[in-house]
């Protein structure tokens, strides 16, 4: 039934506390009312200035709501006239809902790398919230967050006087400059290193500037899936590579391929670290424009035991490494930047990439984060939550030994937020974890991290986001589920 000119406003209902806002909020109640048939088409609107008073909002609320249903088509509106109902809405909802009834969805078409991935455990499918003892987190709750916020604030208030600058902020490059030289032994000037929305994008990055259909990519194996799952989605062939006590192994015979992926200083998921001499063979393998090594160095500021062995990057004289680097374990996971360090003479290729490709950071949070860094707040919070996970990593070994010391087996490795904790009995690791996902603790089973046929079983436990009383708690629910 057609509604009088002075039941409009009456069927309008404006929330001044909701998210979407009051000129959001008009335009789709008032398309509602179009679409249903309650306003037909020929149907005069009430004026803006009408409107708003029966509504209690200001004109520019009405007018702007006018102006995009007119956009849309739902309004025909001209200077000095009330707007007016366009379309038949009620015909038009019947029509539209008749014709799809007809039509039954068939399967969506999907390339070759996007149906493989329901074959994939990565990221894990049970990652809703946060519970312990998912590996691969640090602990938010450890994290300054009023003094990150100031950071921002000042940052935004900056961003709103300041024109269009560099993708790639220069004080936040040479902060990681710095920071990277004297930490990891990285050598790279600033120009060589890109902001970018996170390590995974890192990897996308360099897939897309390096990789041809079809060439070959080694990777560790066991290893970290999103790495195997961005040189796929260019097209290349990805061939796993066995570990040892000093980490990846190279088969004999099998030619070089174009790119090399590895986790040198804490190998990923096992914690092992690369031998020197097998840092030495795979720099010796790799050349300039042919074979590339792409090291990750995902959690390298975590070291407990001992001085950090310097990053593979730095042993490099000839440009043959890409190092790969995040903030999303020392600070918080929502804050996702990573950066990529890259050879002198992929500069000029990578930047041009990155801005095709569309992996760009916010310049606000790059600029706070280089505030962050200078202000020495990133290296205070780094010092302290070091102390926090050596002592949960302690304690969870020390747990596991006194809860499950009959089951599993750990393997404490001098750095990391995670560990390995092998199973002594059977290898049916991909049960034990559904088993205590549904028992509320979650793991990751090891044999779920190899490219190839499993020859490692057991579980990933992560221990920095976890207070030792949670930690206690989770174990206590293992040992039941044992």
């Amino acid at each position: 039934m057609p509604v009088p000119d002075s039941m409009i406003s009456a069927l309008i209902d404006l929330n001044r506390a909701d998210d979407e806002g009051l000129v959001a909020q008009l335009t789709s109640q008032l398309r509602s009312l179009i679409a249903t048939g309650r306003l037909v088409k020929g149907r005069t609107l009430p004026s803006s200035r009408g409107l708003a008073s029966d509504l209690g909002v200001s004109r520019n609320t009405v007018s702007y709501a006018f102006e995009q249903l007119a956009a849309e088509g739902y309004l025909e509106a001209s200077h000095g006239r009330r707007p007016m109902v366009a379309v038949d809405g009620g015909e038009r909802v019947t029509e539209a809902g008749a014709v799809a009834s007809r039509i039954r969805p068939g399967k969506p078409r999907l390339s070759p790398w996007a149906s493989s991935l329901t074959q994939t455990d990565w990221p894990m499918s049970y990652q809703a919230r946060l519970r312990p003892l998912r590996p691969g987190h640090g602990d938010f709750r450890e994290f300054p967050n009023e003094v990150w916020a100031r950071c921002l604030r000042r940052s935004a208030v900056r961003a709103a006087r300041r024109e269009l600058g560099p993708v790639n902020r220069p004080r936040l490059r040479e902060a990681l400059a710095h920071y990277l030289a004297t930490s990891r032994g990285v050598r790279a000037t600033a120009d060589q290193i890109l902001i970018l929305p996170s390590a995974q994008a890192a990897l996308t990055l360099i897939a897309a500037a390096v990789i041809t259909p079809g060439d070959d990519v080694w990777v560790e194996d066991p290893g970290y899936p999103g790495a195997a799952a961005a040189f796929r989605a260019s097209g290349a062939r990805v061939i796993g590579m066995s570990l040892d006590e000093q980490g990846m192994q190279r088969i004999r015979g099998l030619a070089a391929p174009t790119l090399i992926f590895m986790t040198p200083s804490h190998q990923h998921p096992t914690g092992r670290l690369m031998s020197l001499s097998r840092r030495t063979e795979f720099l010796g393998l790799s050349r300039p424009g042919k074979t590339w090594i792409v090291e990750d160095d995902y959690d390298g500021e975590f070291h407990y035991d001992s001085r950090p062995v310097p990053a593979l990057q730095g042993l490099d004289a000839h440009g043959r490494v890409f190092y790969v680097g995040t903030f999303s374990k020392v600070m918080t996971s929502d804050i996702r930047l990573g950066y990529l360090v890259i050879p002198r003479a992929m500069v000029g290729t990578l930047e041009i990439v990155q801005r095709h490709i569309g992996l760009i950071a916010a310049s606000h949070i790059q600029e706070a984060l280089a505030e962050f860094i200078a202000d020495g707040h990133f290296l205070a919070h780094l010092r302290r939550v070091r102390r926090i996970y050596h002592a949960r990593r302690d304690h969870l070994v020390e747990g596991l030994e006194r809860h499950l010391g009959d089951v599993l087996s750990a393997e404490v490795s001098p750095g990391g937020i995670q560990l390995v904790a092998r199973l002594k009995r059977g290898r049916a690791d991909q049960v034990a974890v559904k088993r205590l996902v549904e028992a509320g603790v979650e793991t990751r089973a090891l044999s779920g991290l190899a490219l190839g046929r499993p020859r490692d079983h057991g579980l990933l436990l992560g221990f920095a986001a976890w207070r030792e009383s949670e930690i206690t708690a989770a174990l206590r629910t293992m040992a039941s589920c044992f």
